[in-house]
């Protein structure tokens, strides 16, 4: 009876290794066979990262079960160096996929964000000198039932709007609109959040006219030394001066595009995935280098894919970084901030 019971106990483990095993080939067959058959499509891609993680996960599952025979550790080797082939496959493509995702046109806007997150929107227009800018978005609002300032770059859905918001490139008198209306939050102690999606200032010859280069920096140089506290979030694509720096998952961080790094570096702008790896411009790159404070989840496939859910997920990871900050003293705030970019690529140090 003792030697059946054994025998059975035995059938047992290596019908569960089989079948967890099975499950795993299935699995990475899946991954394989999508891959070969998407020819560059990043949507399609997408799930990879996280159906290799189930795999691994299988993998760890199979080698803590007894019972295993030498075809068992043959085919577990065999699972490992397939998702290792298909990682290092995905990780030059990855920054790239990432761009691709961020820029998806159905992918939440500013306003968007505006509406499932914040409450009695005001908008302010004009920057006192030379115009409006529809590229650049501001006004007061609240949060929680906290007023603040929030302002952000704008993009367009149709043809229409594309146009009337100049495509998202902020001009000029959009800068220095949105400085005006960090001044009016500086004055009444209101906090600022600040929404960055902007392949990159309007290069266009009446910007550089009226000043382009100047009122970008000139916004950088005050928001260092603004005295209340600042809250941004990358959605798509840009970089950020504030307090607290957050990245949508997808997002992507770099003062250039992956186009424009290749047309320079090569004089090949076809070499766009390259130049994306090289920038290291992925939420999980600047997180690793410390340039940002956070990582905002998105939902799977992306946030064009549920924008109601991704509204709750930065709503989530806005309030809790707000509540860490908003109470500390003005000298305080400051003296972090700049501090905090006083240290960016700070790798080496003198003893």
């Amino acid at each position: 009876m003792r030697a059946a019971a054994i025998a059975k106990l035995q059938t047992m483990k290596t019908a569960d290794i089989s079948a967890v095993l099975s499950s795993a080939q299935l699995l990475v067959s899946m991954v394989e066979t999508r891959r070969a058959s998407r020819n560059g499509d990043a949507k399609l891609d997408s799930t990879a990262p996280r159906e290799l993680e189930k795999i691994e996960q299988q993998i760890v599952k199979i080698e803590s079960l007894d019972g295993q025979n030498e075809e068992t550790r043959r085919q577990i080797e065999e699972l490992r160096e397939r998702v290792d082939a298909l990682r290092k496959e995905m990780s030059h493509r990855e920054a790239w996929i990432k761009t691709e995702l961020a820029r998806h046109p159905q992918r939440p806007y500013f306003l968007d964000y505006v509406e499932k997150i914040f409450t009695d929107w005001s908008e302010i227009h004009g920057d006192r000198r030379y115009a409006d800018d529809p590229a650049m978005v501001c006004g007061m609002a609240r949060f929680h039932g906290e007023e603040v300032l929030i302002l952000g770059t704008q993009k367009g859905r149709d043809m229409k709007q594309k146009v009337h918001r100049n495509f998202g490139l902020p001009n000029p008198e959009g800068y220095r609109k949105a400085l005006r209306a960090m001044q009016i939050a500086e004055k009444f102690s209101r906090p600022v959040f600040t929404f960055v999606d902007v392949t990159g200032a309007n290069p266009g010859l009446g910007a550089e006219e009226r000043g382009q280069a100047e009122a970008i920096a000139l916004n950088l140089r005050e928001m260092a030394r603004l005295q209340v506290p600042i809250i941004t979030v990358i959605t798509g694509e840009g970089i950020a001066v504030s307090d607290r720096v957050l990245m949508m998952e997808n997002a992507i961080y770099s003062v250039i595009s992956p186009e424009g790094c290749a047309s320079i570096m090569w004089r090949d702008s076809s070499k766009k995935e390259l130049a994306a790896e090289a920038l290291r411009i992925t939420s999980s790159d600047l997180k690793h280098l410390g340039c940002i404070d956070a990582i905002v989840p998105e939902p799977d496939g992306g946030a064009h894919t549920d924008p109601d859910a991704a509204a709750r997920l930065l709503f989530a990871a806005l309030e809790h970084h707000f509540s860490e900050i908003k109470s500390l003293p003005v000298k305080e705030l400051v003296a972090s901030r700049y501090d905090k970019f006083r240290k960016m690529a700070q790798f080496f140090t003198e003893h």
